[in-house]
């Protein structure tokens, strides 16, 4: 997910910089693995700040915050339970969000 803010490069100037904040969600759908010092949860957060760092020069920063959802099921929800939980979420840590 990635949420944006706009400002100018210099006063002026025609170009906008962009710096693009990125909250890193991770999700297992069972708790088993979960309890090792090091699961699935830790290595799709490695995975995404990785990422996250080679985008570094167009202005991404991963956010130090930890948004991780361990032993959490779609099915728990129902059809709609990305947006519903995507939504939850996002009210839940604060975050400002445009759909």
């Amino acid at each position: 997910m990635r949420v944006e803010s706009r400002g100018k490069e210099a006063r002026g100037a025609a170009m906008t910089q962009t710096a693009v904040r990125c909250a890193i969600y991770t999700r297992k759908s069972t708790e088993e693995g979960l309890e090792q010092s090091f699961n699935t949860l830790d290595a799709q957060r490695e995975a995404a700040e990785a990422f996250i760092a080679s985008q570094r020069h167009e202005g991404w920063t991963a956010l130090p915050q930890k948004y991780d959802d361990g032993g959490f099921t779609r099915c728990d929800l129902g059809h709609d339970a990305d947006e519903q939980t995507l939504r939850r979420y996002l009210k839940k840590w604060g975050i400002e969000h445009e759909p």
